[in-house]
């Protein structure tokens, strides 16, 4: 046989082999491609920038072309040219849709380059918003069980709304709240007589289960309440707009004015589609029907507008407790479970040290650390409604303190080496101990000794503590007194210490001392909290104004008698009829004067119905009305004008 032969035989043989191999290969290849999600755009569409047509174009050379476009991104954006950026970004994640790390760059240039150039509250919080928008709506739809994504994301609901870095974080953080209240209404308020872990939890879940039960068509909705389907045509044909977002909003804000009072008098100043919305509830009177279609909306837009899930939402609340969905946190907490939930990255000896595992199970338990220092919160809507500067404040939320502890464990374990037990020294025990002492801390400060000593005992006992803290043996031996001293005095600088201990006090003034009629522990706890207020504000406080962003440490007012009043408000409106009675009789007569007008609204229908009928006192006689209210009503509406002309939000106004 000769040479040439051969060689032709050689080459059939090499063509035959490739073939097979190509068959093969390929299948495998287009089917992993399609199970992992690695397809991306391969036709150019109307509107499409002539770059994102040219990549289209190349074909397989289109990755060599976005790498251009991504050098160019990266040096743009570390020349401040941040729009430019935008631009590039856009194009690539048109391009390639299956790369997380573009939408990250992207969503992180919004939320924190662009922003910060801003000169208004306002402006910065539509950019922070269209960053989160961006990675949630757009990137983790295209990249759903990405762990990275929802890493990032959690971070920034996490970092930059809920934490206290940017100077406008107070106005984020109203403005989330607004937002949220519109889409699911008020959280709930707890039963005076079920104010135990399990039951408030599911008080809750009894918050979020209607929206999982509707209807998720309108076809659904006409079959399960037809008037619920008629009250949604005569909305679409009379307003002029879908059912969505704007809808919530109209019907959150009806509820609101009612509740507070104003409904008639709105009425008279109402832009044209705010009466005709009124106008739609007086003709439809059918209650359920309105709930069954506003569980329906919510579901809708839940679902389409924000990518969420009802059902996720109500198994993390039985997973960590009572989430208040109007936080940031609680968005933080969603997105970084959800990651750990969804991704599908796993511990294996080939990727057992990679930082997203560690990072992504650290946001969850930061989400729920925050929930406990702040998931109590409480904001005048109508305010934020009307652009005015709003009461908005988050306290300690108890609930969330056996959280913490009861996903350690797993967390744990899923971290790889970097909870391995051979470590001196693992991120989430220390992380875990500092939780500890916080809740110590506070229940001590609350008057809950029982509780105190309780999580004092499993602090002093618990086993996966780490062992490079030579000091920690002496620090055990101290009494609960001495120890919760010391962890006031170790971190009172820092915003979340000062806000427990001062509503821990005053808590325990109002609980242990004003309802049981003990003025001797009121008077005590009340002074610990004033003091504790009055040394923050004139050392840590004072030390950040200096610097020009006070405001954004500012997690509770400056005025503690208008901080205290408010809190006293807050706290009545949780209460039974009979329990806000008690407190409200047992308050000295500053006190019942930020409460009154408040409980006129709670309370007075209720109670009158209940006079006419014989089966109550009238509310005049269980809460008379203080002295020189209509004084004090000029006062309060000063001081709420004052925190206007500050502009407590933080950054600049013009």
């Amino acid at each position: 046989m000769s040479h040439g032969i051969r060689v032709r035989l050689l080459a059939l043989l090499f063509l035959f082999v490739g073939l097979v191999g190509s068959g093969y290969f390929g299948t495998a290849i287009t089917s992993s491609a399609g199970t992992h999600e690695l397809t991306y755009t391969d036709r150019a569409e109307d509107g499409d920038p002539p770059m994102v047509a040219l990549g289209v174009a190349l074909g397989a050379l289109r990755g060599i072309f976005v790498n251009v476009l991504w050098i160019r991104a990266t040096s743009a954006k570390e020349d401040g040219q941040f729009y430019e950026a935008i631009d590039l970004a856009e194009w690539i994640t048109r391009l390639q849709p299956r790369l997380p790390q573009v939408w990250t760059f992207h969503a992180w240039n919004m939320a924190y380059n662009i922003s910060v150039t801003t000169q208004t509250p306002q402006e910065r919080w539509g950019w922070v918003n269209a960053g989160l928008r961006l990675l949630r709506n757009e990137g983790i739809r295209a990249n759903p069980n990405d762990m990275h994504m929802h890493k990032e994301l959690a971070w920034i609901f996490l970092h930059k709304i809920s934490g206290y870095t940017d100077d406008a974080n107070q106005y984020y953080k109203k403005q989330f709240a607004y937002e949220w209240q519109n889409i699911l209404g008020r959280k709930p308020v707890i039963d005076a007589e079920h104010r135990d872990r399990p039951s408030v939890i599911q008080q809750y879940v009894d918050w979020i289960q209607p929206i999982v039960d509707a209807p998720a068509t309108r076809t659904g909705l006409a079959q399960a309440n037809p008037k619920a389907e008629e009250i949604a045509q005569a909305y679409e044909n009379g307003m002029g707009e879908a059912l969505g977002v704007r809808f919530l909003e109209r019907y959150t804000l009806q509820q609101e004015m009612t509740l507070a009072g104003k409904l008639t008098t709105v009425k008279k100043t109402a832009g044209p589609r705010t009466q005709a919305f009124m106008l739609l509830s007086e003709q439809f009177t059918d209650e359920q029907a309105w709930t069954d279609l506003v569980n329906h909306v919510r579901k809708r837009v839940l679902e389409d507008e924000y990518f969420m899930e009802p059902i996720r939402m109500i198994q993390q609340m039985r997973k960590f407790g009572p989430i208040d969905y109007r936080l940031p946190s609680a968005h933080s907490l969603y997105w970084g479970s959800r990651g750990t939930d969804v991704g599908r990255m796993t511990v294996n000896e080939h990727n057992a040290d990679s930082l997203d595992f560690v990072n992504a199970y650290r946001l969850v338990m930061q989400s729920v650390q925050d929930l406990w220092r702040h998931g109590d919160m409480y904001f005048n809507y109508l305010d934020v409604h009307e652009q005015r500067v709003a009461y908005y404040q988050g306290v300690p939320n108890a609930y969330f303190v056996p959280s913490y502890g009861g996903m350690l464990n797993e967390i744990v374990q899923n971290s790889g080496l970097f909870e391995a037990d051979r470590r001196p020294y693992r991120q989430f025990s220390a992380g875990y101990e500092n939780f500890l002492r916080d809740a110590v801390r506070f229940f001590y400060r609350r008057g809950d000794l029982a509780r105190a000593e309780y999580w004092y005992d499993i602090l002093r006992n618990w086993k996966g503590q780490n062992m490079n803290d030579t000091t920690r043996i002496d620090e055990m031996a101290l009494s609960l007194k001495d120890f919760a001293d010391k962890q006031l005095y170790d971190s009172l600088g820092s915003p979340q210490v000062a806000v427990s201990e001062v509503y821990g006090a005053l808590q325990g003034a109002l609980f242990s001392g004003l309802m049981i009629g003990d003025i001797d522990v009121f008077s005590a706890q009340w002074e610990y909290a004033r003091k504790t207020h009055a040394y923050y504000f004139s050392e840590q406080f004072r030390v950040v104004v200096a610097s020009s962003g006070g405001a954004r440490m500012e997690f509770m007012d400056r005025d503690f008698a208008f901080l205290a009043g408010n809190l006293f408000v807050n706290i009545l409106s949780t209460l039974g009829p009979a329990e806000a009675e008690l407190l409200y009789g047992n308050a000295p007569e500053d006190l019942r004067q930020y409460a009154y007008d408040a409980l006129v609204v709670r309370y007075k229908g209720y109670i009158d119905n209940l006079a006419a009928n014989g089966e109550s006192d009238s509310f005049e006689i269980l809460f008379p009305e203080p002295a020189r209210m209509e004084e004090f009503r000029v006062m309060y509406e000063r001081k709420r004008t004052a925190r206007e002309n500050q502009g407590d939000e933080g950054a600049r106004k013009n």
